[in-house]
């Protein structure tokens, strides 16, 4: 198959590529060319930016599209305008916080209800407030313009190396240095994720077999508990004696540290993070276990040095002993 990827050299776009490459499938990817990338030679390389100039897909035509990268409609508009009626099976990388959020856990594909975007505004900045209402009007911009039988994707957190938002990281990279680790709870918090490379796989096979979705890519369900995860990161590699301590919400936001904790939802557990990975599984996703995104992410990291925007050892012994 031909497929374009718009995106491609970052995280979840690189994930989809390589999984691509390994099916045996014709790549293109389409970015700015900004972001570094260990994609082989024979991936065909087009410079591209949404903001001002899509004319490199001019007269090129694929049998399946996957876009990693719209945030705003006017992102799904131009890769439309781009493309027409040439860009075959359209997949788009959505997220489960385009939903409105569930009553309940256990929320499906069919029972979840995206977010009412009437009166958002389309080009309004990105935040952590308008990112889910701009997902679901990037997912409505995207049915009206490539038609009903999109497919969309709707992962929770995605985890691995290469991520650049550095989120699982912190915890694994915590893990390593040991010693006593704070984590938020309450322990009743709910966390779901999916290791970059299990999204692309089934990205692919998506594009493969003609999948319709949407489709919720994460695991497991039910889900886990955000400290119980860190609990088994630890595990598998934190040094002797290493001890996980609980800290409350209360304790985090006295310290005015609740920024410092990645894939932490705050006090309230998120039904968003417990849906029904059911209909994904059916369709052929494979889910690794959680130990081999860990030493995926040790075998990137290697030996970096601790970035300045994580917790620094400091601040969490200030926080722990206020805890105490």
């Amino acid at each position: 198959m031909r497929i374009l990827i718009a995106g491609g050299t970052s995280f979840v776009g690189r994930a989809i590529a390589w999984s691509a490459l390994r099916e045996g499938h014709h790549v293109t990817v389409i970015n700015r060319g900004v972001t570094p990338s260990d994609l082989p030679d024979d991936v065909h390389r087009l410079v591209g930016d949404r903001k001002s100039d899509f004319s490199a897909l001019d007269g090129l035509s694929f049998d399946a599209t996957i876009d990693t990268v719209a945030y705003l409609p006017r992102d799904v508009e131009v890769l439309a305008e781009a493309l027409g009626d040439r860009g075959g099976h359209h997949i788009q990388i959505s997220s489960v916080s385009a939903y409105v959020e569930p009553p309940t856990p256990g929320a499906t594909e069919d029972t979840a209800t995206i977010i009412d975007d009437s009166d958002l505004d389309p080009n309004g900045p990105v935040t952590g407030e308008t990112y889910g209402p701009l997902k679901a009007a990037c997912e409505r911009t995207a049915a009206r313009l490539f038609g009903p039988q999109t497919t969309f994707v709707r992962p929770t957190f995605v985890i691995g190396s290469h991520d650049a938002t550095l989120r699982f990281p912190y915890w694994v990279e915590r893990a390593r240095r040991g010693g006593e680790i704070a984590v938020p709870g309450p322990r009743s918090n709910v966390i779901q994720y999916i290791d970059a490379r299990d999204l692309g796989d089934f990205v692919v096979r998506i594009a493969d077999q003609s999948l319709r979705g949407p489709f919720h890519v994460a695991g497991p369900y039910p889900a886990n508990h955000f400290v119980e995860m860190v609990e088994q990161v630890a595990k598998h590699l934190a040094p002797p004696h290493t001890t996980i301590r609980e800290v409350s919400p209360e304790s985090v936001a006295d310290a005015h540290l609740d920024a410092k904790f990645p894939l932490w939802t705050g006090a309230q557990s998120e039904n968003m993070l417990d849906v029904d990975n059911s209909r994904a599984l059916a369709n052929g996703l494979r889910l690794r276990p959680l130990e081999e995104s860990i030493d995926d992410v040790v075998a990137w990291w290697a030996d970096r040095a601790w970035p300045a925007h994580w917790l620094t050892s400091d601040q969490e012994a200030q926080l722990l002993r206020g805890a105490e």
